[in-house]
Order: structure tokens, then sequence, then C-alpha cells
């Protein structure tokens, strides 16, 4: 019955004109953290939006959503690119980087000074079995949120999702957008990553709230860990999308 719930749930996003989506083809995503410079950060945004976008479409990566944290201490911007497979990435950013019309843009936008002192990365595939409804409309915040489980525990998580979780955050107005995992290339367990939306960050924390309090969720919760605990950390980070993000 949850199952059908939530299929009923899908089909009226669809047919209530829900535009926003990830590609067909993109089965290997990148979310990359930029530093700004101290007072480089509007020049990094310039540089995106009237050059870089454009310029990663061209060498065949994929937009999927760019965002600064409400609360900015560390001048960054995050962004997530979609790629078709691992092998393919390397190609692309080679491509990318030896663009004649990136290098030009790059030489002339750092004049006065490189505008970015160091990059993050994540690699990430789609997880499975938690990606098949449609993207929401837009929101005003979002959250990123990161799972850390303990030991042998990720597809436990996976299958609370998949059963109890996101039909629970979309019972309480929480819209859930694109669900991942980690790439860990040292071996170790993969993390949950995923995006949850809302219209602001008050009404975000509320509906949050309400999830937690629900008998429905906290059934679950306990009926999931009857063999133990399974997350271990979660890290949650509030965004807003620039206004050219293809992801609002």
């Amino acid at each position: 019955m949850k199952k059908i719930i939530f299929s009923m749930i899908a089909m009226l996003f669809a047919f209530a004109g829900y535009a926003q989506k990830l590609s067909d083809t993109s089965t290997y995503f990148e979310i990359r953290k930029y530093y700004a410079h101290e007072g480089k950060l509007p020049d990094l945004i310039k540089r995106f939006q009237e050059h870089t976008l454009s310029l990663f479409e061209k060498s065949g990566m994929e937009n999927i959503i760019y965002f600064l944290p409400i609360d900015n201490e560390d001048n960054s911007l995050t962004y997530i690119l979609g790629y078709p497979d691992e092998k393919s990435r390397d190609v692309m950013w080679g491509k990318f980087m030896n663009d004649p019309v990136w290098q030009k843009v790059f030489e002339e936008s750092r004049v006065n000074g490189a505008l970015v002192k160091s990059v993050d990365q994540t690699f990430m595939k789609l997880a499975p079995g938690l990606n098949d409804f449609p993207l929401p409309q837009a929101s005003g915040i979002f959250q990123m949120r990161t799972y850390t489980c303990f030991d042998g525990r990720l597809d436990n998580l996976l299958t609370r999702f998949k059963d109890h979780t996101q039909e629970l955050f979309a019972k309480q107005g929480l819209k859930n957008y694109p669900y991942w995992v980690t790439v860990e290339n040292d071996g170790s367990q993969p993390k949950l990553v995923y995006l949850l939306g809302d219209k602001n960050q008050a009404s975000f924390e509320a509906n949050f709230q309400n999830f937690a309090k629900d008998p429905a969720w906290v059934k679950a919760k306990e009926l999931s860990e009857a063999d133990g605990k399974i997350v271990e950390k979660v890290d949650a980070i509030f965004y807003k999308t620039l206004p050219f993000s293809p992801i609002k």
C-alpha cells in the first residue's frame, strides 16, 4: 500500500508540470566545492554564469545544480555535474581544460588574481531504487544531507528510505530530489547523499520536526533498527540555488 501511495504522489508530480529532471545519460556524478579567495566569489559566480556552464555542456557534461550555503563562512560555491560513466569523466574534463575558449576565459578572469584557492571533490552514483520519481518544482531552500552508516548497514538504510522515509518526507511537504551513494576510492563503505527541498528554511525545519515525530516514522525506524543502529552520523547543510542553476 505504501509503495502504491508513493507511486500516486509521483504521478501527481508529473501531471502538475514538474519539468525539472536529470538526463537519462548520466550515471556518474561529482560534487565540486570551490573555496574562493577573499573578495573573489562574485567574480567566480559570474564566470560560471557567463562561460563555464556552457563550456561544460560543450564538453558533454551535465550541469545538475549550483548553489551557495546559507551560512557561507568558508566563501564557497558548490555544484554537481553528471557524466555518462566514470571513464568519460576524465575525457570530458580534458576536453574542457584544453578548449581554447576556456583557456582564454580562465586567463582573463584571473588578471587581478586567482579566483579559486582550493577544490573539494566527491564522486557518486545514483542510489539504487531511490530515484524512481519525477523531480519536484523549484524550492526556495535545499538541504544536502550526507549519511555515514555503521559498517555493513548501508543496504538497510537504502531499504528504509525506499520503503518508508521518502514517502514520509513527501507526506510532510518536504521535496525529494536526487539520491546518490558515494564512490569511495579507499574501498570504505559508501555514504548516502541526497537533496531535500522546501519553500524556506523555517518551513523546512518545522516540516522536518513533524516528520521526526510522525508515529509512522518512529515505528519504521524502530523496526529497521531491531538488529542494530543503522546511521552513525548525519551531516546537513542548507543551500540556496544560484539563478542559473538547472535544478532550483
